[in-house]
């Protein structure tokens, strides 16, 4: 099966989030075993944030356009970089290296010169097949 990543234009978020909010609570579930606190967001923020345009929706599709995966990214400005921050993914989009080269100049088109995203530890390994470097480790409290 041959997939292609496609970016779903905010017009359209409506119409093909029934088909992937199952990818988006499925990356919101395997984020790990955290305190409830520690949630930023759930699958209906991440709906509007979408729907506002701050964020993009990008899906994998087959010959047939059926939706395998989906991934959001946010765009974070830097000065020296224009960073396509990966905030949800899940389904079969992420593992395939051709995809990733895919949305590499799918963001890029977007301005991006970076990809990042937080990982657990076998996405980290998934990803080093695709040149991705583990930079930082996150650590946070409340206050």
């Amino acid at each position: 099966m041959s997939l292609t990543v496609r970016p779903v234009d905010t017009n359209y978020i409506q119409q093909v989030w029934p088909i992937v909010e199952g990818f988006i609570q499925e990356a919101l579930d395997k984020g790990g075993e955290f305190p409830d606190w520690a949630d930023s967001y759930n699958a209906h923020h991440v709906q509007m944030f979408l729907t506002s345009g701050q964020w993009t929706l990008f899906v994998a599709v087959d010959e047939e356009n059926k939706i395998h995966g989906a991934m959001t990214i946010s765009y974070i400005n830097y000065p020296l970089h224009r960073v396509a921050f990966v905030t949800t993914t899940g389904g079969k989009f992420i593992a395939n290296p051709d995809l990733l080269e895919q949305l590499k100049a799918l963001v890029k088109i977007n301005g991006a010169t970076k990809i990042q995203a937080y990982c657990r530890e076998s996405m980290v390994r998934l990803l080093a097949r695709a040149n991705f470097e583990p930079r930082n480790t996150l650590v946070e409290v409340l206050v």
